[in-house]
């Protein structure tokens, strides 16, 4: 295995020897407020998700009490996001899922600094949702140039980009016309942890195990790529019913209206 694969395996084990430490404390703590008010799916719940807000809390503190922007994070975001792509494309699978992590949490600072600064604005949430997606779209490609040489894998490849997009977009559609909708199975946090687990260990265990070499990173794409559409598929349906909803309350109200 190489240097980078190792690295990864290392501090993937560190990360995990600190949830036993956590389970105790959790018990004495509130759940996070980012987290409560977020949905879980299967893949992250409340646990998982309220762990790594406190182990990644220490260093949160630091960067609000250094009054560093969020913006600087949203370009980190972006940055690593197309690193990862490029690391894909020279098939160097562990680095990839390692950019892809610190590109999650860079996308997971900006958002609490600026919460815990008091300097919200639209301008930063708009720059946010537009270096998420270019992030995305670029660790797909660069999957897609890995797949290649395999039609197959690399058209699963296109369903998970296609598919994360549509989930992005339905719910920044939902949200214009007045529906929030959040929820599905493969949000963006899952896709990056699905993505990124399965680049960090697949050269290890295809390895060991004799298999052809990006069969764990094709499984977890496939995954994402039917999560995704079905996700957007979801949420589709979710916010047509809103909408639908809010028409008939609004011209039962006006029917109320010329009545009187």
């Amino acid at each position: 295995m190489s240097t980078t694969t190792w690295v990864a395996l290392t501090l993937m084990a560190l990360a995990i020897l600190t949830m036993p430490v956590y389970a105790v404390i959790a018990r004495r703590r509130a759940v996070d407020a980012d987290v409560a008010r977020r949905p879980t799916t299967i893949i992250l719940g409340t646990w998982v998700r309220d762990w790594l807000m406190w182990t990644i809390g220490p260093v949160e503190r630091k960067f609000v009490e250094w009054k560093l922007s969020p913006d600087l994070f949203n370009y980190i975001g972006g940055a690593f996001g197309l690193f990862a792509g490029i690391a894909y494309a020279k098939s160097e699978l562990a680095l990839g899922g390692w950019l892809i992590l610190i590109g999650g949490l860079a996308d997971i600072f900006d958002g609490r600094i600026a919460r815990a600064r008091g300097i919200g604005s639209n301008y930063g949430e708009f720059l946010d949702s537009m270096l998420d997606r270019f992030a995305e779209m670029f660790a797909f490609l660069g999957i897609a140039l890995y797949f290649e040489p395999t039609w197959w894998a690399m058209s699963a490849t296109v369903l998970a980009s296609g598919g994360s997009m549509m989930v992005s977009y339905a719910r920044a559609k939902g949200e214009a016309v007045g529906v929030d909708c959040r929820g599905g199975i493969m949000q963006r946090a899952e896709r990056l942890v699905t993505l990124a687990v399965a680049s960090l260990i697949d050269t290890p265990i295809t390895t060991a195990l004799g298999w052809i070499p990006g069969v764990i990173l094709l499984s977890a794409v496939t995954l994402i790529g039917l999560g995704s559409l079905g996700t957007a598929v979801y949420r589709t349906i979710y916010i047509c019913k809103a909408l639908r909803k809010m028409e008939v309350e609004a011209a039962a109200k006006v029917a109320a209206s010329a009545s009187v």
